[in-house]
């Protein structure tokens, strides 16, 4: 991996009642835009709650930005994005990115420029609770991205989009990353891994491979991300 490391996880155990969803994982995440791909289920949410510091844990460290996760003094560096859009509906699209601005210190003249940035420029004086699914996402990347953080953290964010949508919110995370974020998106699409610099593909709690697209499929034999996930889970190496 290029780059100093933004994010640091080491032995990081989380468990569940008596299940244990994360088992003393190890990774780093630098500058770019980094996939965690893999089924639902595996821990992707899990790993990105810990990220952020919103995730109770019972084992290991996680270090971002040079802090413990969720500290005081990284709140404000790191941007997050839950799969569930975290606006409120009652308000227009506008209401809420200026409610967060005056929350978060921000100079109102970044409403517009964030608007503009996840193509929600025209629904500014809608209501978000009248919004589509997709949309709503898009009010939340927008509130996320009113710091312009170092660290942006996406859960999920193209689910229910359409290709158009999709494509043009994966150039936004590139410029981002051009930028200096590190940007990590997490997907259960394994057709978005092409667009990630770097790749970490998770199964059952566990990193199976970390390298680029093209790494992670050279080392598999593969002619996809697909088959070369599948072949590792078959009892492939990589």
């Amino acid at each position: 991996m290029s780059g100093a490391a933004v994010v640091t996880v080491e032995g990081l155990v989380v468990r569940r009642g008596q299940h244990t969803v994360l088992d003393g994982l190890d990774l780093e995440v630098g500058p770019g835009v980094t996939g965690l791909l893999g089924p639902s289920g595996c821990g992707k949410s899990t790993l990105l709650r810990a990220l952020v510091g919103a995730q109770r844990t019972h084992g290991g460290s996680v270090t971002v930005l040079d802090h413990p996760a969720g500290a005081a003094a990284v709140r404000a560096r790191v941007g997050y994005v839950t799969q569930a859009a975290s606006v409120y509906d009652d308000l227009t699209v506008s209401e809420n990115l200026r409610f967060f601005a005056r929350v978060l210190d921000v100079p109102g003249d970044r409403v517009d420029r964030v608007l503009a940035e996840v193509d929600l420029a025209d629904r500014a004086g809608d209501v978000v609770g009248r919004l589509s699914g997709g949309q709503r996402s898009r009010v939340s990347l927008a509130v996320a991205l009113l710091r312009r953080p170092e660290l942006l953290v996406l859960d999920e964010p193209t689910v229910g989009l359409d290709p158009v949508l999709r494509e043009d919110l994966w150039r936004l995370f590139h410029e981002l990353a051009d930028d200096g974020a590190a940007v990590l998106v997490s997907s259960h699409v394994m057709d978005e891994a092409e667009r990630c610099d770097r790749l970490l593909l998770m199964r059952e709690g566990a990193i199976l491979t970390d390298g680029t697209p093209d790494a992670v499929k050279e080392s598999a034999g593969a002619a996809t991300v697909e088959d070369a996930f599948l072949g590792l889970v078959r009892g492939g190496t990589a």
